[in-house]
Parts: structure tokens; C-alpha cells; sequence
């Protein structure tokens, strides 16, 4: 995947929050960084284009996010509605997990993950 030119701003937010995740982002990063989860690579706090992925394994363009309770209704909702359509049109799909379920059934997120890339074609040992 050729690099695109990401904002300082966008670039300087992401090594922010890389530095003050959640909970939950922090339990699920356990769970994918270094390859962890059957062998898949992921990013976390990945800028693409003007927005910034929780997590992303680029070699199978799937972005995770996980969301607190704000991002249930109002602007948030309109704002992630927007962000998601902006990613489906670049290839990338999106998983959403809320906060309660990262943290009460690490788990079923991960076996969801496989799940949905395996419904895509991907094989794993």
C-alpha cells in the first residue's frame, strides 16, 4: 500500500493518542499487537486520509474501532457515519466494538475478527 500525504496535525494527534488509549484499546492492543492474533499485523492510532483508525491491519485493509457511549447518538454518530463511508470507499472495512465489550469478552471480539476475515478469504494456519 503506496504511503499518503498525511497532515502534521493528523500525523501529531495519532502519536498523541498512541500514548493515552482507553481501556479497552489498550486490553485489545494486548491482544493484537506484535502479531498475537493469528498472525496479523496491526497499527494502532493509523492516520488514512484525514482520520485516524484505532487499529488497522493494512494487509487485509480491516480497520477496528472501539467506542465509548458517546458514540451512540448526536454529532458523534453523524461524524462516525461519515468517517466509515469515507473508509469503505478506500477498500477498508470497518469493525466496531463498544468499550463494555473489549473489556467483559476480549475473547468473542478477537474470535469476531477472525470470523469476519475469514468471510473474506483469508486462510489461517
Amino acid at each position: 500500500m503506496p504511503h499518503s500525504i498525511v497532515a502534521k496535525l493528523t500525523r501529531s494527534n495519532a502519536k498523541r493518542m498512541r500514548k493515552s488509549m482507553t481501556d479497552a484499546e489498550a486490553k485489545l492492543w494486548q491482544e493484537l499487537r506484535a502479531h498475537r492474533l493469528e498472525g496479523l499485523g496491526f497499527k494502532r492510532q493509523m492516520p488514512i486520509g484525514n482520520y485516524i483508525a484505532d487499529f488497522a491491519c493494512v494487509a487485509h485493509k480491516l480497520i477496528i474501532e472501539v467506542d465509548g457511549s458517546h458514540h451512540a447518538d448526536g454529532k458523534q454518530f453523524i461524524y462516525d457515519k461519515k468517517r466509515a463511508a469515507y473508509l469503505k470507499e478506500q477498500g477498508w472495512t470497518v469493525l466496531r466494538f463498544w468499550n463494555d465489550d473489549v473489556l467483559k469478552d476480549i475473547n468473542n471480539v478477537c474470535q469476531h475478527i477472525i470470523s469476519v476475515l475469514q468471510e473474506q478469504g483469508v486462510e489461517f494456519k
